[in-house]
C-alpha cells in the first residue's frame, strides 16, 4: 500500500482528496497537513512514500524548501499538485529532483495514475508541462527571455504580481530589503521594461506568472 501525505492549505483540497482515496486498494492518505511545521512534524514521526504538495503551500516560500524536503525525507518521493503555472515552475521542480508536477486542473484519476508511476520510480510530467518545456527549448524570442531569470527572479516577480512590496517579499524569502530592489532592477533590465506595470504584464503574457 502506498502511503500518501497531502501538504495542502486548502481543506476542501485535502478533503477531497481524502474522499476520493477512501477504500482505495493501493494508495492510502495516512496524513495531512495545512503549513510547513506541521508537515516537518508528521514527516520526522510517519512514513510516507509520496508527499502531494502544493507549490503554494503555507511557509514554502522558495524551490530551495523543496530541495530541503527532498534532502532530509530521501525515502519521500514528492509530487507538485498545484495551480501554479508550470512554465514558472516545473523545468526548476525536474532540477530540484521533484517526482511529477501535476496540474489541480486535471482530473483526479489522472492524479491517481501518476502516484502509482512514481511510486513504480517513474518521473512523470503532465502533456501540459511537456509543452511548456518543450516550447523553452525552441529558442523563440519570448522563451528566450523565460529562460534568463533565475529560479530567485522568478519567485520575486511572483510575490510583486501579488501586490507585495519590497519589504515583504524581504521578509517572505529572508533577504535584505536592497536585494530585493536589486532583483526587481535585474528583471527591469532581463525583460527589456522600465517599470513595473509594464514588468508584470510581460511576465504574464510570457506565462510566467
Amino acid at each position: 500500500m502506498i502511503k500518501l501525505c497531502v501538504a495542502d492549505s486548502f481543506p476542501v483540497v485535502t478533503e477531497g482528496l481524502q474522499s476520493y482515496f477512501q477504500g482505495n486498494s493501493k494508495a492510502e492518505i495516512v496524513g495531512t497537513a495545512k503549513n510547513l511545521e506541521s508537515l516537518l512534524v508528521f514527516l520526522d514521526s510517519r512514513r510516507c512514500d509520496i508527499l502531494l504538495l502544493d507549490v503554494e503551500f503555507d511557509g514554502l516560500s522558495s524551490i530551495r524548501d523543496i530541495k530541503s524536503l527532498l534532502k532530509d525525507f530521501t525515502a519521500t518521493k514528492i509530487i507538485l499538485f498545484t495551480n501554479v503555472s508550470e512554465q514558472m515552475y516545473a523545468p526548476t521542480a525536474i532540477k530540484a529532483g521533484v517526482s511529477a508536477y501535476v496540474s489541480k486542473k486535471s482530473n483526479l484519476k489522472e492524479l491517481e495514475a501518476t502516484i502509482l508511476k512514481v511510486a513504480e520510480g517513474k518521473v512523470v510530467f503532465s502533456d501540459t508541462v511537456k509543452k511548456s518545456i518543450e516550447m523553452l527549448s525552441k529558442g523563440k524570442k519570448s522563451e528566450r527571455l523565460f529562460k534568463k531569470l533565475s529560479t530567485r527572479e522568478i519567485e520575486v516577480l511572483r510575490y510583486l504580481n501579488d501586490g507585495k512590496k519590497n519589504k515583504e517579499v524581504a521578509q517572505i524569502l529572508g533577504l535584505d530589503e536592497k536585494t530585493i530592489s536589486t532583483y526587481k532592477l535585474r528583471l527591469l533590465a532581463k525583460l527589456n521594461v522600465t517599470n513595473l506595470v509594464d514588468l508584470l504584464k510581460k511576465a504574464k503574457d510570457l506565462d510566467v506568472i
